[in-house]
């Protein structure tokens, strides 16, 4: 069985690189708009985050390269922890944005987006396996 890298393998990380710009290009506007009552503002940025990385997340774990004795549950913790960091470098690249900052909840809210996404696919998974 070869497992080296195809051309088919390699076209699935676009779509992660496509989402991994867009958000850093979100990140890069200096003021983003916004809902003028303070709470729903808040609310709506937060489960924004979480979208952002849940997608992210569901996105690594679809492209990450399997061979036959790799199932699919165990690129879970791979893909969790690349969007981790790469939600960490989004915080620390808000830092040099005016108008932006890094926050810890925001990190927190990216991390929790991921790992909900995969449970979610974990779910999907085990749903299909079973008879």
């Amino acid at each position: 069985m070869r497992t080296g890298w195809t051309l088919g393998k390699l076209c699935r990380w676009v779509p992660v690189l496509v989402w991994m710009g867009l958000i850093f290009y979100l990140s890069a506007q200096p003021d983003l708009p916004h809902h003028p009552e303070g709470v729903i503002d808040l609310i709506m940025k937060k489960v924004g985050h979480m979208g952002e990385y849940s997608i992210l997340a569901a996105l690594v774990w679809w492209a990450w390269p399997r061979d036959g004795h790799q199932s699919s549950e165990r690129v879970f913790p791979y893909a969790l922890i690349l969007s981790g960091l790469y939600a960490f470098s989004d915080e620390v690249h808000q830092l040099f944005v005016p108008g932006r900052t890094g926050q810890p909840l925001d990190l927190a809210f990216d991390l929790s987006g991921a790992a909900l996404a995969l449970f979610l696919i974990s779910k999907l998974i085990g749903r299909k396996q079973t008879p």
